[in-house]
């Protein structure tokens, strides 16, 4: 692979942790391995490898739009990866104030629900 790819993948296991990259690419076929490839070199390679903006600033905007376009999907994994990143439980509630205020109540709230959810069964895998 290329050099944007490598650096993507090692961001991608930084943030998202090596087991969750290992099921990812463990599900990965031939069919989106293109699409795989895409999103490693662009959204981890580029865009959360710069050191422009810090990983927990990242985390939170990423959140944040995540929410505000009704992207809520991914909510869950970037939650998570909040504890990789810096990014508080206080953060991310800020954030999506952001999202209550500038893009509507509904897709905040529901991106609260998730948050709430994943910080449960975080402190579940604790015990």
């Amino acid at each position: 692979m290329n050099e944007r790819y490598e650096k993507g993948m090692a961001t991608r296991r930084r943030v998202l942790g090596d087991a969750h990259v290992e099921r990812a690419e463990a599900a990965k076929s031939a069919l989106d391995a293109p699409f795989q490839q895409l999103i490693t070199e662009s959204a981890w390679g580029t865009v959360w490898a710069s050191d422009a903006i810090t990983p927990r600033e990242r985390s939170m905007l990423t959140l944040a739009l995540l929410a505000a376009t009704g992207n809520f999907e991914e909510i869950a994994m970037h939650v998570r990866a909040c504890a990789r990143t810096g990014a508080s439980r206080r953060d991310v509630m800020e954030a999506f104030q952001h999202v209550a205020i500038y893009a509507g109540v509904p897709r905040a709230n529901h991106a609260i629900k998730i948050a709430k959810a994943v910080w449960a069964e975080m402190e579940e895998e604790k015990k």
